[in-house]
């Protein structure tokens, strides 16, 4: 079987001078244009291709990798309108079509839009929707406290940014528990901090626990590497200037710097960290 908006692993069936047709099972051929044969293929051959349907309504292929797949949530640009929708940039000639009942608001050309990629139950065509929320629910939890998920972040709230978490349920990134500025779109590794009532989730980027001190360990030990073994910043330092420096709160900074102190990587001056020279 095929699967429509994603990719297929297919066996070349005949050569033709505009293309190849792959075999889609069924006694359906379905043509690789010529442009996107990789060199040296043959009969027999199978090759990784997208499948889509193109400005005729008729479903070709392609070794061209869009932006997204069928399921997938993506920030894209809508470069033409219609009165019957928007038309996205997804990396392919042809663009991904947004009816106009699947708009929040009306697109404008030229701007970027959080959209989910989809098959239409009718036409049988990939296309995208701005209606993201029919797809996402925290009603039946599939993930728990300090599992390390997918996150994307979705809108700002009042409280921080509502995010996307595994393209299945949504959560909050607090303002405390931001270290960088985030714009709508931006995927990122976070984990669970913590489920309340309702199975409403917070979320933080980064990893848990002491997983999450052994990155930033050696993010701390290579920004000292690369200033000649100090950095002038401690636990009196100002929060925002380790923010700024380090991509880190300063909790986990002093955390982190603690860990490396044990481990006699490095030492506390008055105005700073050094690291010790290994024997």
């Amino acid at each position: 079987m095929i699967s429509i908006g994603a990719y297929n692993h297919l066996k070349v069936k005949k050569e033709t001078d505009f293309g190849v047709f792959l075999d889609g099972g069924d006694n359906l051929e379905i043509l690789l244009p010529k442009r996107y044969v990789p060199k040296g293929t043959r009969v027999d051959d199978e090759i990784e291709v997208f499948l889509y349907h193109d400005s005729e309504n008729r479903l070709i292929a392609t070794t061209d990798r869009p932006y997204g797949v069928a399921g997938d949530i993506v920030l894209l640009k809508a470069v033409d309108i219609t009165p019957q929708g928007a038309f996205l940039d997804w990396g392919l000639v042809k663009d991904l079509f947004v009816p106009l009942s699947q708009q929040l608001s009306k697109m404008l050309k030229g701007q970027e839009y959080l959209v989910k990629i989809y098959i239409d139950e009718m036409t049988g065509r990939v296309a995208a929707t701005e209606k993201i929320d029919q797809y996402l629910s925290n009603e039946t939890l599939t993930v728990k406290e300090k599992d390390v998920v997918d996150l994307i972040i979705y809108r700002r709230s009042d409280i921080g940014f509502v995010t996307i978490i595994n393209k299945l349920h949504t959560g909050v990134l607090h303002f405390a528990d931001q270290f960088k500025p985030y714009d709508i779109g931006d995927k990122l590794k976070g984990f669970v901090k913590a489920i309340k009532s309702e199975n409403r989730i917070d979320v933080v980027p980064g990893q848990a626990g002491f997983k999450k001190v052994e990155d930033e360990s050696s993010r701390i030990l290579r920004l000292l590497h690369e200033n000649n073994g100090y950095l002038p910043y401690h636990d009196k330092s100002d929060p925002e200037e380790i923010v700024a420096f380090f991509g880190m709160s300063k909790k986990t900074f002093k955390m982190t710097t603690g860990n490396l102190y044990k481990q006699q990587k490095i030492t506390f001056t008055k105005t700073g960290i050094q690291l010790i020279a290994e024997a």
